[in-house]
């Protein structure tokens, strides 16, 4: 099987350039007009065997109060910790509360959100996100995919904690779409170094669980260098036929997500989906592949998806966080022994980066056929 996945890789570019032949040339998605219609585009209809169904169970994620470990408090930090390996052990997913950040910047990012997606579709596409690149506008994946499209629209955003003066949110928003969003940018450059802070935070308290000195991931991370995503689902008649994100692993290290209070989020769980529903006191947190080969496989990155409904909008914010390109991505030494030999082999995140973005759309296999390509290009 491994064999078969790495001598597939070359022909998956090709693949695709095939896919995008077959596009309608004038396949866009325009949330303005595809939210009222009753029929919708053949290339947003998923296989019956992945269409969402209805009422999934609910996932038992513990809530985890970082606000004992905030304030230094010993007992409470290591019940955290303990919590959180449980879950990153069973799924890879919980929630945080007490987390220290401002309620009215979470608020003002949610509703900053409208101040971009509800532009004309030509306003929006002043900040067109280009192939292979991880910043900018996107409508759906048109330009990437022909079959299987996202129902959603995004804007994500490079952000960088190398140096703490840079406004690199802002001024790219200002640069793409003019000054009249400063206010929008600055908002989301706030908010990009309250999750850059959390992350190191959660951490720390990810390298107590796994009984690994407690300042090296926040060491490792300390000059992330992340992506922030803007995701807007709009309504749609059909939401039985689509998803507004399909099932995928996130490559990242670790993901903070705020849901508004329109569910939709589902984790795939004991060969089932469940949901996780909004709290608007608590992020959603996930540990993405990256972070799965820094613990030597023993912190799962799960399948998660979302789902869109016919009546209203849904927002999400989420925040990746990647370590710096230049940071070597291999487990801590107590991590690996002979009961534990190394899972994945050592690589950078603009590897894994570039290869899911140029050669393979992320899914439950991601970082399982990315290190069979490693490898083999490596012997």
């Amino acid at each position: 099987m491994a064999i078969d996945c790495v001598s597939n890789i070359a022909s998956m570019s090709h693949r695709r350039k095939d896919e995008r032949k077959d596009e309608p040339k004038n396949l866009v998605f325009d949330a303005s007009v595809l939210r009222f219609q009753s029929q919708i585009p053949k290339e947003f209809i998923w296989p019956d065997d992945e269409k969402p169904g209805a009422n999934p169970p609910e996932l038992k994620v513990p809530l985890i109060d970082l606000g004992g470990f905030l304030s230094g408090d010993p007992v409470a930090t290591i019940e955290a910790s303990r919590l959180i390996g449980e879950a990153c052990w069973q799924h890879g997913f919980f929630l945080v509360v007490n987390h220290g950040v401002d309620a009215k910047l979470v608020s003002d990012a949610h509703k900053y959100m409208d101040n971009f997606f509800e532009l004309p579709l030509c306003e929006k596409q002043r900040a067109q996100r280009r192939f292979g690149e991880d910043c900018g506008y996107a409508s759906s994946f048109t330009g990437r995919f022909s079959t299987k499209l996202p129902w959603k629209e995004t804007l994500s955003f490079r952000y960088s904690a190398k140096n703490n003066s840079s406004k690199m949110v802002e001024d790219y928003v200002v640069d793409k779409m003019g000054d009249e969003l400063r206010q929008f940018g600055r908002v989301y450059q706030d908010y990009c170094e309250a999750m850059s802070k959390l992350s190191l935070g959660i951490m720390e308290v990810l390298a107590i669980s796994l009984g690994v000195n407690r300042a090296h991931f926040r060491e490792f991370f300390e000059k992330n260098d992340s992506i922030m995503r803007l995701n807007y689902y709009p309504p749609c008649q059909k939401p039985d036929q689509t998803l507004g994100t399909g099932p995928h692993c996130d490559p990242t290290s670790l993901t903070i997500l705020h849901q508004d209070r329109v569910g939709g989020l589902q984790v795939f769980v004991d060969n089932e989906w469940r949901s996780i529903s909004p709290n608007s006191e608590a992020f959603v947190v996930n540990i993405g592949d990256t972070f799965m080969a820094l613990s030597n496989g023993r912190y799962k990155s799960c399948l998660h998806r979302a789902v869109v409904n016919s009546h209203e909008t849904r927002k999400s914010l989420a925040f990746f966080l990647c370590p710096a390109g230049d940071k070597l991505v291999t487990p801590p030494a107590e991590l690996v022994n002979q009961s534990s030999p190394r899972v994945y082999p050592d690589f950078t995140w603009p590897m894994l980066h570039e290869f899911v973005q140029k050669h393979y759309r992320a899914d439950m296999n991601t970082l399982q056929v990315f290190s069979n390509w490693v490898q083999h290009r490596n012997s």
